[in-house]
């Protein structure tokens, strides 16, 4: 899942409610960016598993993950013991906003499993599929690339990162599953990797692992009902 460090600490403070003064660091360290990034493309799995069962047995699975995460991520603002071994556990791969005890954040991996239900629920297979795909592969790459390379600003990010990010979605798109193969297809893809990519660089307070494959999806569904209203995109289950 997405989570990742705000500094070198290795916990929160004693209580858990706010981060040592290790982490005051607005910068996260590269290695442990290539860590975060690392357990974000675990996700990946996410979208592989369900292009291959219904969505009821995505949502049988995801719906206890979730939950077990969600309910772990709000005790440990409020559960003395449970911050500590929070911190303790995973305190390295935090970022400084995901620690401020005082805003009551939740963090990248349970924002990971909300955006996951919500378009398993919400958008057709084929286009969750895909979305999801990009979150995890493009939003890595941004950020790795973003980081070491990063020079020039587009919006909230690097000019850099956000074209490691518009390169990888358009391959995500190329290889991903379509229904028919149909040349528009590709384009509706293409334009929801563009618009994943201007998201990504937004600065805005909702989570960026919930607003790339939300709005990814709706765009996609949205050109899906506009230039190819005759295709079923609910074919694939």
């Amino acid at each position: 899942m997405n989570f990742s460090s705000a500094g070198s600490s290795s916990s929160g403070s004693p209580d858990g409610s706010q981060p040592t003064s290790g982490h005051q660091s607005a910068a996260i360290d590269y290695r442990y960016e290539l860590v975060r990034k690392s357990i974000h493309l675990t996700s990946l799995s996410i979208p592989v598993i369900y292009f291959f069962i219904t969505r009821e047995q995505a949502l049988w699975i995801l719906g206890p993950m979730t939950a077990a995460f969600l309910a772990t991520d709000i005790a440990r603002h409020y559960i003395p013991p449970v911050a500590r071994w929070f911190y303790q556990t995973f305190g390295w791969l935090l970022r400084r906003h995901e620690q401020e005890g005082n805003k009551k954040r939740l963090n990248g991996a349970t924002y990971v499993l909300i955006s996951a239900c919500l378009c398993v629920l919400i958008f057709p297979k084929i286009i969750t599929v895909t979305a999801f795909a990009i979150l995890i592969i493009s939003d890595s790459t941004s950020a790795l690339i973003g980081r070491k390379y990063g020079k020039k600003r587009f919006f909230g990010k690097s000019r850099e990162g956000s074209i490691a990010f518009l390169v990888s979605a358009v391959l995500v798109v190329l290889i991903s599953p379509k229904i028919q193969g149909h040349p528009l297809e590709f384009f509706i893809g293409f334009v929801g990797a563009a618009i994943g990519t201007v998201v990504e660089s937004l600065s805005v307070r909702i989570d960026d692992n919930l607003t790339i494959p939300i709005s990814i999806s709706a765009v996609m569904w949205g050109l899906y009902a506009l230039v190819l209203p005759s295709m079923d995109v609910f074919r694939l289950g």
